[in-house]
């Protein structure tokens, strides 16, 4: 663990101030659930907690079993990272920060169906590997949008139709619904 020199007094209701810094650099935002974690030796962690994240290995095989199936890249995102990727640009894509605009995108809970020349077309990942046409659907908990479903197609002369847009949506709703 990373000391940061910082030193937080807790008030009398039991509450600390996270340093701006801190906040900024790990994305957290006003109203972001943390999850707390203790040890035995006193240590308390503060971790940003993810709906989506909790799936551990399963989202993982769920996202290959799709990609297998539909020869496609598929990703799956919590409202900050990628949490499972399976096809082409796994190295490049897991485990990393979404975009600004894929956010914008899930908390406005819209489908994109576009092709790269579209201005709807959305960069998943700051490295983003190039893709030709996606198909991104909102996860949709509790009335709450937690990530996305992202489908990715580098194939020119395979495109995607209405059949990824259904699986897209009902995959989102599946684990939507075991968030619950």
């Amino acid at each position: 663990m990373k000391a940061t020199g910082i030193v937080r007094r807790i008030d009398d209701l039991g509450r600390i101030v996270i340093p701006k810094e801190i906040r900024k650099t790990l994305k957290i935002r006003e109203g972001d659930p943390l999850e707390i974690f203790t040890d035995r030796e006193g240590m308390v962690v503060l971790k940003k907690y993810s709906p989506v994240g909790g799936f551990g290995t399963a989202v993982t095989q769920y996202a290959q079993s799709l990609a297998e199936s539909l020869g496609c890249t598929v990703c799956i995102t919590d409202n900050d990272t990628v949490i499972a990727v399976a096809g082409a640009g796994k190295k490049q894509m897991e485990e990393n920060y979404v975009t600004e605009q894929l956010r914008e995108v899930i908390s406005e809970r819209k489908q994109v169906f576009a092709e790269e020349e579209s201005k709807e077309f959305c960069k998943i990942t700051v490295e983003d590997p190039q893709f030709c046409e996606e198909v991104i659907t909102p996860v949709i908990s509790d009335g709450d949008a937690v990530g996305a479903i992202v489908f990715l197609n580098r194939e020119e002369e395979q495109k995607f139709g209405k059949a990824e847009l259904k699986i897209a949506r009902a995959t989102a709703r599946f684990l939507g619904c075991q968030l619950t």
